[in-house]
């Protein structure tokens, strides 16, 4: 028997993403066809983004614990939540959660340790890179991490509220996260880190210079591992 996954969601195509990873890991670690049962919430992305553009990170606790609630009703054994920027909240989630979670930028950080890297690009929505997620589990795990510069975050944040979340993957948009890809590996990162669940969906291991960190795939990979009993 594997545990039940929940799945605590936020913006489509980034969910999806997840849950499309989940059932492919599955199979290929439990066998033909089968993965750990799914059960997947998410309050509509405006009320998230009302509370995000009002710096009100409680209010997105709030939600959080909302699905979190809903979805232990369903059974689910431990949560997930595909979406990085939300994770600001995680410190008022945790301790309230009627079940344990996975923090997707400690899984981030694993992976990058067991890759030996040393120094991450970190992209994402203007509130990830500038915020405390990736700084603080990245600082944890003895790693340094580097940012684009504020016009640079400022378009990122723009690809992905305009496009991203909605499903528009543009070759002009690809180039400009090459190039800011490009800057990166210019001040000695040797990895990058998609910390938006969506940014996967566009930048591709084989389109970027630098190696990929894939949040939202690493965060299902381990989310499997930890139903199938792994360690």
């Amino acid at each position: 028997m594997t545990q039940h996954i929940g799945i605590v969601a936020c913006s489509a195509e980034g969910a999806a993403l997840c849950y499309r990873t989940i059932a492919i890991e599955g199979g290929q670690l439990l066998g033909p066809h089968d993965h750990p049962e799914v059960a997947m919430h998410t309050h509509p992305l405006a009320r998230y983004m009302s509370c995000i553009y009002a710096n009100d990170w409680p209010g997105v606790a709030e939600l959080m614990l909302s699905s979190a609630e809903k979805l232990a009703r369903t059974g689910a054994d431990f949560l997930i939540c595909p979406d990085n920027t939300i994770h600001q909240a995680f410190d008022l989630v945790e301790h309230r959660s009627p079940r344990p979670w996975l923090h997707i930028a400690k899984e981030v950080a694993n992976e990058a340790r067991r890759s030996h890297y040393k120094r991450l690009g970190v992209l994402g929505t203007r509130y990830l890179m500038e915020g405390p997620v990736y700084q603080e589990k990245l600082k944890d795990a003895g790693l340094e991490h580097r940012i684009p510069g504020p016009q640079e975050r400022e378009r990122i944040n723009q690809i992905i509220f305009d496009e991203l979340v909605n499903a528009q993957f543009t070759p002009r948009s690809l180039a400009y996260f090459q190039e800011v890809i490009r800057t990166l590996a210019d001040e000695g990162c040797d990895a990058v880190v998609l910390g938006c669940t969506e940014i996967p969906l566009l930048v591709t291991p084989d389109s970027s210079s630098l190696p990929t960190l894939d949040s939202t795939r690493l965060l299902a990979k381990a989310a499997v591992r930890k139903a199938a009993g792994e360690k």
